[in-house]
């Protein structure tokens, strides 16, 4: 890996090519300013105190809270006292592929899915740690920082197997707070899939349960029991980070970024994503946006 393997232009933090996954210490003082980043972040408080900002509003920082972080949302810290977060980060690509298999885990599903999308989050969720989860979490996350400088090619197995460890980890936690352990249903995981596969697609809730075989009304209960939104929610969730992406790392013109992800009246577009992030577009491109690494894993 490189020896920077998070970097920052501008107010986007991006991997450097070949990065999948970082983990590292950083102090805050005062405050570190507003920004972005495509790929996802889990920051556990290991000292100190300050504020987290985002869409989903403000949290007051204490030891062992952890904030994970879908890809595209912006956030800051302010009113920093010494605030030590220990990040995590790792692309969107490797969820999509080597961590697949967590949609289907409930705690892990949850945690990295459908639990930031849920209950107004806007792609954030926070929970807490115990003094004995915050050491097993750090001793994960010494773990994946001890191979920052490692051969990806010979220790990308390493890299996924400690970065399960900890998601495991603060799963656990999510799990216990929110008592969830039931198996995702089947038909929830193809639903998901057959979305994400095929987002400019002009979805109705008919035509997804006519594709899974399943009466509509039935396909909403067992997708609400299961992430707590219809399907056609989670849809429009996938959609506008998939326009925060483009948005970030292109130069695209808005109306064609919204027809891609299967919002074709820039108007509705404009509405869903100033919903989502609190931003509409335009501001959204012109306050993070950096062409110039469309080549970034993202």
């Amino acid at each position: 890996m490189a020896d920077e393997p998070v970097r920052t232009t501008g107010t986007l933090l991006h991997f450097v090519e070949g990065t999948i996954v970082h983990a590292g210490p950083h102090v805050h003082e005062d405050c570190h300013p507003l920004h972005t980043h495509s790929f996802f972040e889990l920051a556990l408080v290991t000292g100190g105190e300050g504020v987290h900002h985002s869409q989903a509003g403000r949290q007051d920082l204490r030891v062992g809270d952890v904030v994970v972080l879908r890809p595209g949302v912006w956030h800051e810290y302010e009113q920093c006292r010494s605030l030590e977060v220990y990040n995590c980060c790792f692309s969107a690509d490797l969820v999509q592929r080597e961590l697949a298999w967590t949609r289907e885990d409930p705690l892990l599903g949850y945690l990295l899915w459908t639990g930031p999308f849920s209950a107004q989050r806007r792609g954030v969720l926070s929970t807490h740690l115990d003094d004995e989860t915050l050491t097993e979490a750090l001793g994960h996350l010494d773990g994946l920082r001890q191979l920052r400088n490692q051969s990806m090619r010979r220790h990308r197995g390493d890299l996924i197997g400690w970065l399960s460890l900890y998601l495991s980890c603060v799963a656990r936690t999510v799990g216990e707070r929110d008592e969830l352990g039931r198996q995702t249903h089947p038909a929830v995981l193809a639903a998901m899939r057959m979305m994400e596969a095929d987002p400019a697609r002009p979805w109705t809730l008919t035509d997804l349960a006519q594709e899974l075989h399943l009466a509509p009304g039935y396909l909403v209960r067992l997708f609400k029991s299961a992430t707590g939104m219809p399907p056609m929610a989670y849809l429009s969730r996938h959609r506008v980070e998939l326009a925060a992406v483009q948005l970030l790392h292109t130069d695209l013109p808005i109306a064609r970024i919204g027809e891609a992800v299967g919002w074709p009246d820039q108007n509705y577009f404009a509405r869903r994503f100033k919903s989502h992030y609190g931003l509409s577009a335009s501001t959204y491109r012109q306050r993070f946006n950096s062409p110039k690494l469309t080549h970034s894993l993202h």
